[in-house]
C-alpha cells in the first residue's frame, strides 16, 4: 500500500512600501530604493506603492531636483499582505550665484563644494536647490577665481554676487 505526498510551492507573500517626500514640510518628488539582504528589490518613484517581499528592508527615499541628490535611508519590516509607510523631510534651501564683471552680467563658472567635494555646477544666474548646511561657493571667470563661505537655511533662498 502506498501513498503520493504532494510536494507543493510555497510563494512568499509580499507587501507594500507607501513612500512620502516632503521638502521644508511640503509635499515634493522623490523616489525610493528598496533592499533585501544586500540585492534591490523594488525602486520607482514615490507616487504609488511599491510591492516588495515579506521581511526587513532598508528603504532609501531621495528627493527629486536637489543639485546635492540627497537621500535618507531607514530600515523597516514589511509585513505581508500589509502597506508600511516610509517618509522622509529634507531641508533646503536655494543657492543663485550672480556673476558681475565690469558692471555687466558676467558668465563664468560656479562650482559648489562641501567638505572639499564638488557637489555640481551652476551658470550664472541660475538657482538650484541644496541641502541646508555648510558649503565653498568658488567662481571663476577668466583666470580669476573667488571663493565664498555660504550656510544655508530652510526656505532660504540666497543670492551670491560674485564681483570681478
Amino acid at each position: 500500500m502506498g501513498f503520493t505526498v504532494a510536494s507543493g510551492v510555497v510563494m512568499a507573500q509580499g507587501g507594500q512600501i507607501q513612500c512620502t517626500v516632503t521638502e521644508n514640510g511640503t509635499p515634493s518628488n522623490g523616489s525610493v530604493a528598496v533592499v533585501q539582504n544586500g540585492r534591490q528589490v523594488a525602486s520607482g518613484s514615490c507616487k504609488g506603492a511599491l510591492s516588495v517581499p515579506a521581511g526587513t528592508a532598508k528603504v532609501t527615499l531621495r528627493l527629486d531636483g536637489a543639485l546635492d541628490n540627497p537621500a535618507k535611508t531607514v530600515e523597516v519590516v514589511v509585513a505581508a499582505g500589509k502597506t508600511t509607510p516610509v517618509t522622509a523631510d529634507f531641508q533646503t534651501a536655494v543657492l543663485e550665484v550672480r556673476i558681475e564683471a565690469k558692471g555687466q552680467q558676467g558668465t563664468g563658472l560656479v562650482a559648489v563644494e562641501k567638505d572639499g567635494k564638488r557637489i555640481g555646477t551652476l551658470g550664472s544666474g541660475v538657482a538650484a536647490r541644496l541641502s541646508t548646511g555648510a558649503y565653498e561657493v568658488v567662481v571663476r571667470l577668466g583666470g580669476a577665481e573667488q571663493r565664498y563661505a555660504v550656510d544655508l537655511r530652510p526656505g532660504q533662498h540666497r543670492v551670491v554676487r560674485a564681483q570681478f
